[in-house]
């Protein structure tokens, strides 16, 4: 009886995902393309005119991620980059590619064929890890940080992710690509759950029931490293501007705090009432510091980075 249970919760629990004339960004006025760097085709989009603005998005997300700032930037003035990156999203899914030097090669890769010189780049979650890695190995190609809840000194994640990275669960683990599972990591994501819409998971689960996304997870968890930034931030030479959610779970504040603490010319600031995804779920106030910070450089120094006790069972 419980197996026929399980059966029948299976099958309710898969779904067709959207058909690809609904993905992001369709209806926003942004073309996606599809570029070629370093064997890999990723998907992008590429609009507005002035200083280059670079988004990365985080650990299963995609460009959508950015939907609430693309828009409100470009107006402001800026050309307006942003990608699926390796594995997530619509770009391509190789089985292999996944550590961080991988991605900072392919974004060095991104830069020189879009004839970027010198960029702002804005990355959430592990994009925020890769901006600051390629701006510790890339310091000339880079103009200003905006890291937003940033990896690089762990970073926690749901215990079926975490399970991808064992070698025989991980297979099983990382197989299940149902739609309520997607739902359910997403809304770990937020402070406030019930924010997460319908579309919101519709426009996740449509990379993730990819055949090739199982492989993705494994290979993430398997070559790619979260704390590697400890010690070496305050190397940075560029202003950073770090931004937390006061009530992330996936990476605590206290962790952001270590994090500005080490970078010489920071600001950090914390919205409240916002989660991991604080660029998601409070896209007005993020845009409102987001913007001031592009237009008027870093709002304050912070007096006081004193530090909690960082967070514990973090993915190193």
């Amino acid at each position: 009886m419980r197996w026929l249970v399980l059966a029948l919760c299976v099958a309710g629990c898969r779904a067709d995902p959207i058909p690809p004339e609904r993905r992001f960004p369709a209806g926003t006025g942004f073309t996606p393309r599809q570029i070629e760097i370093d064997g890999t085709s990723i998907r992008y989009v590429d609009a507005g005119r002035g200083p280059p603005v670079v988004f990365l998005h985080g650990l299963g997300a995609s460009m959508y991620t950015w939907r609430g700032a693309l828009r409100p930037v470009a107006d402001a003035g800026f050309r307006v980059i942003a990608f699926d990156n390796r594995g997530f999203g619509f770009s391509a899914k190789p089985r292999r590619g996944y550590s961080n030097d991988d991605y900072v090669r392919l974004l060095q890769g991104l830069l020189d064929s879009l004839g970027v010189g010198e960029a702002i780049l804005v990355g959430h979650s592990m994009g925020g890890q890769i901006a600051a890695e390629f701006a510790l190995a890339h310091p000339e190609r880079v103009r200003a940080l905006a890291l937003v809840a940033a990896a690089g000194f762990g970073i926690r994640v749901p215990v079926l992710l975490r399970a991808a990275r064992w070698p025989i669960v991980g297979s099983l683990a990382s197989g299940l690509r149902w739609r309520w599972v997607t739902g359910r990591v997403l809304r770990s994501t937020y402070a406030g759950p019930s924010r997460v819409t319908a579309e919101d998971v519709d426009q996740y689960y449509a990379p993730v029931a990819e055949p090739d996304y199982a492989g993705v997870v494994r290979g993430v968890l398997r070559e790619y490293r979260f704390a590697t930034l400890p010690g070496r931030l305050s190397a940075l030479r560029v202003p950073a501007l770090v931004l937390w959610g006061d009530q992330d779970r996936w990476i605590p504040p206290a962790i952001g705090r270590r994090l500005a603490a080490e970078i010489e010319r920071v600001a950090f600031l914390v919205i409240p009432g916002a989660g991991h995804a604080l660029q998601e779920e409070a896209p007005d106030r993020f845009n409102e510091i987001l913007l001031e910070y592009l237009r008027h450089g870093l709002p304050r120094i912070p007096e006081d980075l004193a530090l909690s006790a960082p967070a514990r069972r973090l993915i190193n």
